[in-house]
């Protein structure tokens, strides 16, 4: 059931749109992958998806490899495109019975049922998609995307024109299906990944620039640590900068301060026996988590 791709290219005329990318995917586990607009992120789904070829490389889906076995690939993937393609002029249910046709499956009634209720389609399952808001037509999308019971998912923007109840709604789902399929989620909401997602890909100029676990992203950035400490007495700046380890300090109160350091565990005890040493009570040691956003804001900048 997992998604492994292996120096992935892709080149329209001089541009290189994805440059060598190089991830893995695994059940269980919700990835999600990143980038600022025109990134290569759309463009390496389309590949995975068999919706375009690679120009170098290859990807595996679930034992299959896109570029000899494409329709193989296909059976197994629900993928919902960053703008959600959909007949207009069909009814709902009319629409996802089109669907399950499409994938062959045999008296689909009761999937199209459960898909409409997972996805909380109930009250507009007898209407047009035409009439339906941008929310509810993304729900539509996702029940499209789901309703052949597929091993590996494929979310462009998935909560797009979500309003915040519907948006909370379908995170919840998302991180439901993660529990036994393998999701791979694009999206420019950091909140979202930072809450539904257990794995994170980077990827800016066609490169990747991260892959790592959420957690550990947001504490290991750049070879530093911040930690909040706080002192029971009032301390000088230059005394604490003197620390073994410590990089700089900033001033949060007389007794409170954030120390950047270039270790975690070393400087840990640099920082106790410094504490003993000044006749200092430590009343509070914590390393602070670095957001999402800044992480991201960072790894795009800087390759910019």
């Amino acid at each position: 059931m997992s998604v492994i791709v292996n120096r992935l290219s892709k080149v329209y005329g001089n541009q290189k749109a994805v440059d060598e990318v190089s991830f893995t995917a695994e059940p269980g586990k919700i990835l999600g992958f990143l980038g600022p607009n025109g990134a290569g992120k759309s463009t390496t789904m389309k590949i995975i998806t068999c919706f375009i070829p690679a120009t170098s490389g290859n990807v595996s889906v679930c034992g299959f490899d896109t570029n000899t076995h494409s329709m193989e690939v296909r059976k197994r993937i629900g993928y919902l495109p960053e703008h959600n393609p959909l007949y207009l002029e069909m009814y709902v249910k009319e629409y996802l019975a089109f669907v399950a046709g499409m994938h062959g499956m045999k008296n689909p009634k009761a999937r199209i049922q459960e898909m409409i209720q997972l996805t909380g389609l109930e009250r507009e399952q007898h209407k047009k998609i035409a009439e339906l808001s941008k929310g509810y037509r993304q729900r539509v999308g996702l029940a499209q995307a789901m309703i052949h019971n597929p091993d590996v998912l494929i979310l462009d923007e998935p909560t797009s024109g979500l309003d915040p109840n519907q948006l909370s709604e379908i995170r919840k789902l998302i991180k439901k299906i993660g529990q036994e399929k393998t999701v791979i989620l694009s999206t420019h909401i950091m909140q979202e990944v930072e809450a539904i997602c257990d794995q994170v890909v980077i990827i800016n100029k066609g490169k990747i620039v991260a892959n790592d676990d959420t957690k550990n992203l947001q504490q290991h950035t750049v070879g530093e640590f911040v930690f909040k400490v706080e002192f029971d007495k009032e301390i000088e700046h230059q005394k604490l900068e003197s620390i073994a380890g410590v990089k700089k300090a900033n001033k949060v109160t007389d007794q409170l301060w954030l120390l950047t350091t270039a270790n975690d565990e070393q400087v840990r005890t640099a920082i106790f026996e410094f504490a003993v040493k000044n006749n200092l009570v430590l009343l509070s040691i914590q390393k602070e988590e670095e957001k999402l956003e800044d992480v991201f804001r960072r790894l795009t900048k800087k390759n910019n």
